[in-house]
């Protein structure tokens, strides 16, 4: 099993070890290491995405919280303003990709195999799959990480923001139970507002609490289905694409 996720998966560039003697035997630690490995490769990452002026954004959350649903309705507000691309992380299928693909941008499937977060030696690798899909650079590129809010929280991949999203039918205690994922954040989606009536999820504690680990988390209260909070976040990325767009031209 991996020291550092415990996803079970030994063929995704983890290297297990293992010491034994005459009476023990035991697993080196490979956390520290491994992870430097993967720090590295996403501040080569970080520096490939500063180079071409793109917004690189890592969404996190569990499975089925909206990240795609999200994504879609992102893609169609903001395609004629922006080149878009995708990177889609799950264990397995195409079927992310193919629905980010329907709605107009370009998008690579990122498929693990087992293993429940994206690292950034995986992401540098789609993304030199993805410029030569688009024949270019995109303005904005999402990472949607496999669906998990532990180990994608441990893993930087060289994106600008990091985003955590928490559906209203997940319940209230994410923040309490999944601490890290909030901490290295720097936006909070809550996704299905419009099932708020039908559950106890109290949008204003959940913030709150939210907050008390991370006070410079952007909150949005979104719903796909009714379009509630939508524009707020797609006013907030256009901002951020024109925030990075003339840094760099300050730079030159």
């Amino acid at each position: 099993m991996c020291d550092v996720c415990g996803c079970g998966n030994h063929d995704h560039s983890h290297d297990h070890t293992v010491v034994t003697d005459d009476t023990t035997r035991r697993n080196v630690e490979i956390k520290q290491s491994l992870l430097s490995r993967n720090e590295q490769v996403a501040a080569s990452n970080r520096e490939h995405f500063d180079r071409h002026n793109i917004l690189a954004i890592n969404l996190i959350s569990s499975p089925g919280s909206g990240k795609t649903t999200l994504l879609e309705k992102t893609i169609e507000a903001l395609k004629d303003e922006f080149k878009i691309g995708v990177l889609e992380g799950d264990i397995e299928t195409e079927r992310d990709a193919e629905r980010v693909r329907a709605k107009g941008a370009a998008a690579v499937q990122l498929t693990t195999g087992g293993a429940c977060h994206l690292e950034a030696p995986l992401v540098h690798k789609g993304f030199h799959a993805l410029e030569k899909q688009m024949e270019g650079y995109p303005d904005i590129l999402f990472i949607e990480n496999v669906g998990n809010l532990v180990c994608p929280s441990s893993f930087y991949l060289g994106e600008h923001l990091r985003v955590v999203l928490v559906s209203v039918p997940e319940g209230p205690d994410k923040p309490a139970k999944y601490p890290k994922a909030f901490k290295t954040s720097d936006v909070f989606i809550i996704t299905k507002a419009d099932l708020l009536p039908f559950f106890d999820f109290d949008v204003e504690k959940v913030k709150e609490e939210a907050l008390s680990l991370n006070p410079n988390l952007k909150v949005f209260v979104v719903s796909a289905k009714t379009g509630e909070g939508l524009q707020e976040w797609f006013q907030f990325l256009r901002e951020k694409v024109y925030e990075k767009k003339g840094a760099a031209k300050e730079t030159k």
